[in-house]
């Protein structure tokens, strides 16, 4: 995978119903008419669960891949009321999958919890989208740092194969609320967890490291100068295709 390769990562969280497709097809259709940028990036939509199969159909071997939001801490089949495995989301055409989100993290998800997760995602090829970050009253304690590291070493091993795991930063005071990060501190900020993640896995070359919170079509060309950030975990705008492609276009302009 070349170096400059950058993720656009839809969460549609609790946001779709059958004919949402074709927000899907819309964006299909533009990046196939948008050759010179196929090389450059990588789009994966995680729609609902129940989504999740017809999705995975309608775009196989195209140039979407569809992932989940999250997954129970427990692999294969049980008795857990409503939860989705890791083994289930592959069996349905998951390719990705998104965990620590800060709703779940807020919802209970402990350290412990998402390190199954993790493992039981590993286990089933799925690929990872691992996010992390600090709240308002964190970063206003100047945490940020402490908060990260904790979130990466107490979930994060070295026996992982960092290369199925991508990490999200997103500030939870950033999420939703228009607020981004101030590029200085952002760089500083992935630089950091490059290196931590560095730490982890023993390796020169560390699993990428995205962006997300307030991501959107006019804010976006404010990122591009910042090589660090491999891509972006976009929530509201990745409902549209018209938002959604606009980031896009709009970064590479």
């Amino acid at each position: 995978m070349a170096n400059n390769m950058r993720y656009f990562i839809g969460n549609w969280k609790m946001f779709g119903v059958p004919k949402s497709i074709n927000i899907l097809d819309k964006i299909n259709t533009f990046t196939n008419f948008n050759k010179r940028f196929n090389k450059n990036y990588k789009i994966i939509i995680t729609p609902p669960f129940t989504l999740i199969e017809s999705f995975a159909k309608r775009f196989k071997n195209k140039s979407i891949f569809i992932g989940g939001q999250n997954c129970y801490h427990k692999d294969s089949f049980g008795s857990n009321t409503g939860s989705i495995s890791p083994f289930m989301l592959k069996k349905i055409g998951a390719t990705y999958v998104i965990i620590g989100h800060s709703d779940n993290r807020a919802e209970g998800d402990t350290a412990k919890m998402l390190k199954n997760k993790v493992i039981g995602s590993l286990n089933n090829n799925l690929k990872i989208v691992f996010c992390i970050g600090e709240n308002k009253k964190e970063k206003k304690k100047k945490l940020t740092y402490k908060v990260l590291r904790n979130q990466l070493t107490k979930v994060l091993e070295k026996k992982f194969n960092y290369n199925n795991i991508i990490i999200a930063y997103e500030p939870i005071w950033s999420i939703g609320t228009g607020k981004i990060p101030k590029s200085e501190d952002l760089k500083k900020i992935s630089k950091f967890i490059k290196k931590i993640l560095k730490g982890i896995f023993k390796t020169k070359k560390p699993p990428k490291v995205l962006y997300g919170g307030s991501v959107d079509g006019s804010n976006i060309a404010s990122f591009k100068s910042l090589k660090e950030i491999d891509g972006f975990l976009i929530g509201g705008a990745s409902k549209s295709s018209k938002k959604f492609i606009d980031i896009i276009k709009n970064y590479y302009r």
